[in-house]
């Protein structure tokens, strides 16, 4: 490999990675807001929620083919 192709591979990790980072930290966020609430999120927020979680993981597929991502994600609720 090259340097740039080193560079490429890099980012590719990167995206793949801040991928599963934004995907944690929305449900961080839900399962703290459940915990304060004694209840499940607003309806509105899990959609809104699952929709970043899509694009999250649109972009992660689209440089890195990986099913761990997607099998991890669909057992979020």
């Amino acid at each position: 490999m090259d340097e740039i192709d080193d560079i490429r591979e890099m980012l590719r990790d990167l995206l793949w990675l801040n991928a599963v980072l934004v995907t944690e930290v929305i449900q961080t966020t839900e399962n703290t807001s459940s915990l304060l609430r004694n209840a499940p999120p607003p309806a509105h927020c899990l959609e809104e929620h699952l929709a970043l979680r899509q694009t999250a993981l649109q972009i992660a597929e689209k440089y890195r083919k990986e099913e761990a991502l997607r099998e991890h994600l669909m057992g979020h609720r």
